[in-house]
């Protein structure tokens, strides 16, 4: 009998690994389609014995029926859509993108027919008008299971039900093939430098960079790509107008060339699909339907939060801006015309003139190494956690490291991966996934979460270790800030663990991690230079502080301006048929601060992942909503002390462990012992005025 004869699938058994972690090393291609269709099979066949359960539905026998019964058996088609769909991000090929357009429908069409099913949403809703005394996180679990239903279109007439699932599977298809094709977009440009003279300004480690990724692909020279490690410094430091210009247009025009990855009528279908879902649903717009479960809860509030930050940034950044032209015109002469590719060539000179510094004057002592001790340092500062390389757990990719992680008392936590560097086949940008969520079982034990973070950071190359710039330790503070989150679950569902709160509360830990880059007490724990030794020295931190709030209110205004264009999308009633692109520029105008009279024709709504493909339409305005809770949050560290561990602790049992069990309103009160306010924002970022009882 062959090896093959016998080969059994490894969702099919237990994994045999250390915690249960997924077997990367032993999955193929061809192990998800079969386990995908055994999935849907086995969710099949407990749906079945859940509605033709003889006894009155309770939530014990249905809701957590439903919740509890993806253990074991029942719990194939979660795991191998887990690894499925993280892989996509993080490491696809052609095939599993093949294989993601041939099961998206099904999945889609299966996930329908649960949330339609009658006769299961009859028991459900039993139970939300029958049911024992629950406690507090039971309640939250059926609250959200019955409105996930009726959410879902469980109440609408069948000819309703059907032009739902017509409209779901549709915009579940277009979503992915919305992500696909911008992932093949920026990964199939590239710039290729023969002529050494063309590098003039670049510091050694982009040219070093650039050089590898030549080797990388047997060219000769040196190649910059659009992924951000390749392309910030190429922006921020090349003397080549024409080639920053080539690579602004590049990066800024994916997806809308004629070709087959355009993803303009993509885009205009998305934002029709989800309007017409919201409508047939009984809300006025999309945004209606999202902002129900935000904390902002209603769209006049988001728009609010914007006209606060607008009121108050815009002044400053408009001298901001000012002053970046006033220094250019001076190097290059009175007539001198700012454009998009400039800002940050010359936001560099004008920082490194008033603050005498910029990131590559900080590079030589953030060497990766130091600063996975320094962040791992921090979180055991912290709470009193530990990580431990595993070399034995699997990981997907030969640049992914894992991790063990223990608890005060020695206990295992969790599990952790990071994924570092860019490749061929990952995503842009930077992000949180779980491949296991916390919760504990029917037999009581507490299984524990195995989260993963993958980013974009500079890679190393032959001549030197991966050097990061400070936007780069802020990037990988904010995504392990998520992974806490997610480590310190501690509830009973996994539906309402770790992450799984609502969107304008979920950036709070991630976004408060990033507070300690800039601190002094933080950077003397790892910031050493990577070849002799030395701390980063007082002079330098001194500067870094200082210039924290360097561009800060045209940096807030971008992040607006994006807020303004994601609700101007999904606050329509009507039909979207406008043209996409000067669509865009009139959605973003009031916090726009540059007045050219001609701009470049350049989209972001065809990259915009976050609010097309990433879960974020009608909620881009999260990150300053959840700004203003950690800038507020963090406060508490800074009076207290930023390494307090009461303080800390009190964080992790308020927020961090309790995941979505309560409204988050409840739990950040219980941490700060009051609502939030905006004045922690504008004092941290110099626009308001700090005063001695504050």
């Amino acid at each position: 009998m062959t090896e093959k004869a016998i080969r059994i699938n490894p969702f099919f058994q237990e994994y045999g690994t250390p915690h249960d972690t997924v077997p990367f090393d032993r999955i193929q291609i061809s192990d998800f389609e079969e386990a995908f269709m055994e999935g849907i099979r086995r969710d099949n066949e407990q749906i079945e014995k859940t509605i033709n359960n003889p006894k009155k539905p309770t939530f014990d026998n249905t809701i957590i029926n439903a919740e509890e019964d993806t253990e074991g058996y029942y719990d194939l088609l979660e795991r191998v859509s887990t690894v499925f769909f993280n892989l996509m991000s993080a490491e696809t090929n052609d095939e599993i993108d093949a294989l993601a357009q041939k099961m998206q429908p099904l999945l889609t069409q299966h996930a329908n027919d649960i949330r339609l099913n009658k006769k299961l949403f009859e028991r459900v809703q039993y139970v939300h008008r029958h049911h024992r005394k629950l406690t507090a996180e039971e309640k939250m679990l059926l609250d959200n299971c019955y409105d996930g239903f009726v959410r879902s279109g469980a109440l609408l007439n069948e000819e309703e039900k059907a032009k739902l699932r017509a409209l779901t599977e549709e915009a579940s298809m277009l979503s992915l093939q919305f992500s696909q094709n911008l992932l093949k977009e920026n990964k199939a440009f590239i710039l290729h430098i023969t002529d050494e003279k063309k590098l003039d300004g670049l510091p050694e480690t982009a040219i070093e960079a650039a050089a590898l990724a030549a080797q990388e692909r047997e060219m000769d020279g040196w190649v910059f790509t659009l992924d951000m490690p390749s392309y910030s410094p190429f922006m921020t430091y090349s003397t080549q107008r024409d080639l920053r210009e080539k690579m602004y247009m590049e990066r800024n025009t994916v997806c809308t060339h004629d070709n087959s990855e355009n993803n303009m009528e993509i885009c205009k279908r998305l934002v029709n699909l989800r309007r017409e879902i919201a409508q047939l649903l009984g809300y006025k717009t999309y945004a209606d339907y999202v902002l129900k479960h935000r904390m902002a809860s209603k769209v006049r509030n988001v728009y609010k939060l914007f006209d606060d930050l607008i009121d108050a940034y815009k002044p400053t950044a408009l001298k901001e801006y000012e002053e970046l032209e006033a220094m250019a015109r001076k190097k290059e002469g009175k007539d001198f015309q700012m454009e998009p590719w400039d800002n940050g060539f010359y936001s560099h000179k004008l920082q490194l003139k008033k603050y005498n510094i910029d990131a590559e004057m900080l590079r030589p002592y953030f060497e990766l190494s130091k600063v996975i001790e320094g962040v791992f340092g921090l979180a055991n500062r912290l709470y009193g956690i530990t990580l431990k390389e595993n070399k034995d757990i699997p990981t997907y990719h030969p640049d992914v490291k894992a991790y063990e992680v223990f608890d005060r008392d020695g206990s295992y936590l969790a599990v952790f991966y990071a994924d570092f560097h860019p490749r061929k086949g990952k995503q842009g940008g930077a992000w949180m996934t779980e491949y296991q969520g916390q919760y504990i079982s029917r037999k009581g034990e507490n299984v524990r979460p195995h989260v993963s973070v993958v980013m974009n950071l500079t890679k190393p190359t032959s001549e030197k270790p991966a050097l990061l710039t400070l936007g780069e330790v802020e990037t990988f503070l904010h995504e392990f800030g998520h992974s806490l989150h997610g480590m310190f679950a501690n509830t009973r569902f996994e539906s309402l663990s770790g992450t799984n709160v609502w969107w304008d509360f979920v950036e709070l830990p991630s976004q408060f991690m990033e507070n300690f880059a800039v601190e002094k007490e933080f950077l003397r724990t790892f910031a050493f230079h990577y070849k002799t030794g030395e701390p980063l020295p007082d002079a330098l931190i001194r500067r870094i502080v200082k210039s924290r709030n360097f561009n800060a209110a045209l940096a807030c205004l971008r992040q607006v301006s994006l807020g303004l264009l994601d609700m101007a999308y999904y606050t329509k009633k009507d039909e979207f048929s406008e043209d996409i692109i000067p669509f865009e520029k009139k959605a973003w105008k009031k916090a726009s601060i540059k007045k050219r009279k001609k701009k470049p024709v350049t989209c972001m709504t065809v990259q915009f992942s976050h609010i097309m493909a990433g879960g974020y339409a009608a909620g881009y305005y999260s990150y300053k909503w959840a700004e203003v809770l950690e800038a507020d949050a963090f406060r508490v560290f800074k009076k207290n002390g930023i390494f307090n561990q009461q303080t800390a602790q009190r964080f992790r049992d308020c927020i961090l462990s309790k995941g979505g069990t309560e409204h988050p309103m409840i739990l950040y009160k219980n941490f700060r012992g009051q609502e939030p306010t905006i004045d922690a924002l504008l004092k941290r970022n110099g626009i308001k005025r700090e005063t001695k009882k504050s």
